[in-house]
Parts: structure tokens; C-alpha cells; sequence
């Protein structure tokens, strides 16, 4: 059996469907858990809506291929972001390491979003094109952030933790 341009496609955004998922399952915990990064809680929040609305256009891609979501996928990867994110909070660093893990999960949504454009243009569903661009803009102003940020919030944790604070979360 031949795997066609059009598979890889469809498996590709049930994957980026159950990936977003599985960013929501990781984001909400740790926005809910934020006491000393204000900034931080902010910006995971507003990626926690931007989240939303590209599993949104994801599902309206799908719909319109007649394609089906995989709710085992998204069960499953959104079960494992659901530890991996409790496994952070035991942490004494917890923000330390969930900033770089978070750094590392956007970037390989990036990589996700681009495969999947090249997918839809070797298809020749174009039409799902610019809303896959709008999802890796998200993501790629999410990474840049992130980059931009994992300095002074390492800073922050330093000075609180001289300090003799909570710097945990």
C-alpha cells in the first residue's frame, strides 16, 4: 500500500491536533500554578487562547477533508503533557524548567507547522494553508518570547531565592 502526500497530510494534523492538546494539558497547570512571574502568567495565558484557536482552525481543516480528529492521540498526548507538567511542580526550580521545556515544545510545533504547509502544498490543499501559517506565527512569536524572557526570569528566580522567597513557581 502507497502512502500518498494526502496521508502524511491528514496524519499530520490529527498529530498537530492531539499536539495542541497535549499544550493545553501542559500550560493551564502551570498558569494556575504562577505566584512570582506575573509576566510569565500572562503571556502563558495569552498562548493558552492563541492554543485554542488553532485547534480550532486544525478541526475546520479536518472538517473540511471530511476527516476525522484522533481522540486516542489527543488522549494520549494530552495525558502525558498532564505529567509532564506535574512532574515539574515538585521541582524547587519548577519555573527554571518549565521555561525550557516550554522553549523546547514551541520549537517543535514550529518544525510541526512547517511540515504540515509543505504537506498541504505537495497535496494540493492550499486552502489550508494560511490558517497553518497563522498557527506557526503563534507559535513562532510564543518561541520568541520564550527566547527572549528565559534570562530574566532565570534572574528573577536567582534574586528571589537570595532573597530567601518562594522562587519555586
Amino acid at each position: 500500500m502507497t502512502t500518498t502526500s494526502y496521508d502524511l497530510f491528514v496524519t499530520g494534523l490529527k498529530n498537530a491536533h492531539a499536539m495542541e492538546n497535549q499544550a493545553l494539558s501542559i500550560m493551564k497547570p502551570q498558569a494556575a500554578r504562577i505566584e512570582s512571574y506575573p509576566e510569565v502568567e500572562a503571556q502563558l495565558n495569552r498562548h493558552i487562547a492563541e492554543t485554542e484557536g488553532q485547534i480550532t482552525r486544525l478541526e475546520g481543516i479536518l472538517d473540511g477533508l471530511g476527516e476525522d480528529r484522533s481522540s486516542l492521540k489527543d488522549m494520549a498526548l494530552s495525558l502525558a503533557g498532564t505529567f509532564a507538567a506535574a512532574g515539574h511542580s515538585v521541582a524547587p526550580d519548577e519555573i527554571l524548567k518549565n521555561s525550557m521545556a516550554n522553549y523546547a515544545f514551541e520549537n517543535f510545533e514550529i518544525a510541526a507547522y512547517k511540515s504540515l504547509i509543505a504537506l498541504a502544498q505537495a497535496s494540493g490543499h492550499e486552502e489550508a494553508i494560511a490558517p497553518l501559517q497563522l498557527n506557526l506565527e503563534e507559535e513562532l512569536d510564543m518561541a520568541e518570547w520564550l527566547d527572549g524572557n528565559i534570562e530574566a526570569v532565570t534572574l528573577q528566580f536567582a534574586a528571589l531565592k537570595e532573597a530567601g522567597a518562594t522562587a519555586k513557581k
